[in-house]
């Protein structure tokens, strides 16, 4: 097996599991978990931030760590504090207890990416470097794909499946130990990455995408669910379009490659802001609104591509930072986005706050991945 093959199967595992079951599920069953521990929509959005807090903390931490003692030992123990986090889930009596278990499986996203980029850098030629790094990302949209389906079959269990993702966990955590080699992949020394031009687009387009994502992400499940002719299946149906439409994230690469960084981000930041429209309007019947969770995940896998691809061309001597930069700003978005939609969704309604952040995904196209100095693609 070729080294692009074993790492991005492994990759795509285990960003599936640590993204798709440990970071994101946690809004597909929202709707059960508040009516079971009574949370409401502002704590709802509250632990939702403390997840995306987590990632931030732990991707900093995983950069830093994947330049000293590799990728392998990395990556490994992003899948054990995911397996940690899911099963503390499970198990949580509480909300406090929950917010604490919801903040660690959070965190295990953050230990995943880096590593994942140094190994690519290490061991997969350079001519497929970008298009493995892309696919080993569009594994959050597998994850998600099967979280929906799971959700349906359980019929609400929402313990049953996070311990059930938990003991996922722990078999991509044996398969990392396995297949990944132990370089950092990287040539430069540790540290702030330089704020060069590319790097702070890079944060300023990041952040606004991730707190507009955070519309569908966190509060998806309940937009849904508060819709007529929605049933309690609704929800989990939405997740598996969601997820099933950011497959083609794992095509990120390759639309870069031949149109440039800049056409691909404009577009599925369009795409991202009208998906999300669609489906927090509370006025488009129920197929259309699959449709939007459709495009949403699409656009934003898609989006995340671009952004890693950006990150590892503007620091091209140490990518898992370069990884670092992109992901953790889409999180601090996350964090600061998810309790504002609360709020806003608790005050003014669900369809101001909608609005509001559509217009938030849209205005993050107004910083360019390139400019004419610049060593990226146009």
């Amino acid at each position: 097996m070729s080294p692009a093959l074993r790492i991005g199967a492994t990759g795509f595992g285990l960003i599936a599991v640590c993204y798709g079951f440990a970071r994101f599920a946690f809004g597909l069953f929202l709707p059960q978990i508040d009516g079971d521990l009574g949370l409401g929509p502002s704590l709802g959005g509250i632990i939702s931030g403390g997840s995306f807090a987590g990632y931030c903390i732990a991707i900093v931490a995983s950069a830093v760590l994947t330049e000293r003692i590799g990728a392998r030992a990395v990556a490994v123990g992003a899948a054990i504090v995911a397996a940690v986090g899911m099963a503390g889930i499970a198990l949580a009596p509480s909300p406090s207890i929950l917010a604490v278990a919801v903040v660690v499986a959070g965190a295990s996203t953050g230990l995943a990416s880096p590593p994942m980029a140094a190994a690519v850098a290490a061991a997969v030629r350079q001519s497929r470097q970008d298009l493995t790094n892309t696919v080993i990302n569009a594994g959050t949209s597998a994850g998600v794909a099967l979280s929906g389906p799971i959700a349906l079959a359980i019929a609400g269990q929402w313990r049953l499946a996070f311990g059930a993702f938990s003991a996922v966990a722990v078999v991509l955590a044996i398969a990392a130990a396995i297949s990944l080699p132990a370089s950092s992949g990287g040539k430069g020394a540790g540290g702030l990455p330089p704020m060069t031009g590319p790097v702070v687009r890079l944060i300023s387009a990041s952040f606004l995408m991730g707190a507009a994502s955070t519309a569908l992400w966190s509060f998806g499940g309940q937009l849904v669910s508060q819709q007529p002719g929605w049933g309690p299946t609704g929800p989990g149906i939405l997740w598996a379009c969601i997820g099933a439409g950011g497959i083609a994230g794992a095509w990120a690469g390759t639309l870069v490659g031949r149109f440039g960084l800049d056409p691909v981000h404009w577009s599925f930041l369009g795409l991202m802001s009208a998906s999300i429209l669609v489906v927090g309007s509370g006025i488009a019947p129920p197929a259309l609104v699959l449709i939007g969770g459709a495009l949403f995940g699409a656009a934003y896998v898609m989006l995340t591509g671009v952004y890693l691809v950006w990150g590892t061309h503007a620091l091209p001597d140490r990518p898992a930072t370069g990884l670092m930069v992109g992901f953790l700003t889409i999180a601090v978005g996350q964090t600061a986005g998810a309790p504002l939609f609360g709020f806003l969704m608790a005050g003014p309604g669900a369809g101001p706050a909608v609005m509001c952040f559509a217009a938030v995904a849209l205005l993050a196209g107004a910083f360019r991945a390139r400019s004419a100095d610049d060593g990226l693609p146009a």
